[in-house]
């Protein structure tokens, strides 16, 4: 290769790295509308089953549309087809470490009101830079994002 297509590529990297590093903090989460979601194979009713989500407001990450379909990954890295009508704009996020507190205020300092368990489903009340204030049925307060998948690294929700 000749110095011109060295350049060529370098100037193109250097110009499509940002884009490609916007990609995880653009992603989009979307929760399950339903207690019961078929996850296909395929975009399309006739598709394989691949397994069902028996868990409604569990968060997944949409990865891919086609038409009224969307492709979706779960917190393992599972990734299936889900037609638009069992998802939720509803932003909910999922514990991914056992024995968490939750506290009263969006600090360490805070009364502990509560303490989790793994894979606990929770709703998104709003977030700040390092911690969610979210609620379920069995506890309200605030967590540290870094214990939540649901949400990308640096989202604010007011």
């Amino acid at each position: 290769m000749n110095t011109r297509n060295y350049l060529f590529l370098y100037f193109f990297f250097l110009y499509c790295y940002p884009v490609f590093s916007e990609i995880d903090q653009n992603s989009k989460y979307l929760s399950l509308k339903n207690n019961k979601v078929n996850v296909r194979i395929g975009p399309s009713p006739t598709s394989p089953i691949k397994w069902v989500y028996e868990k409604k407001d569990l968060p997944v990450l949409i990865i891919d549309e086609y038409y009224n379909w969307r492709k979706i990954k779960d917190y393992e890295n599972d990734t299936g087809w889900v037609h638009v009508s069992q998802l939720s704009k509803k932003r909910s996020i999922l514990l991914i470490e056992d024995d968490v507190l939750v506290f009263s205020k969006p600090t360490i300092y805070s009364r502990p009101s509560a303490r989790t368990t793994k894979l606990e489903v929770a709703t998104i009340i709003k977030c700040s830079l390092s911690w969610c204030k979210v609620k379920n049925n069995l506890f309200s307060g605030w967590i540290k994002k870094n214990s939540l998948w649901g949400l990308n690294k640096n989202e604010i929700m007011n």
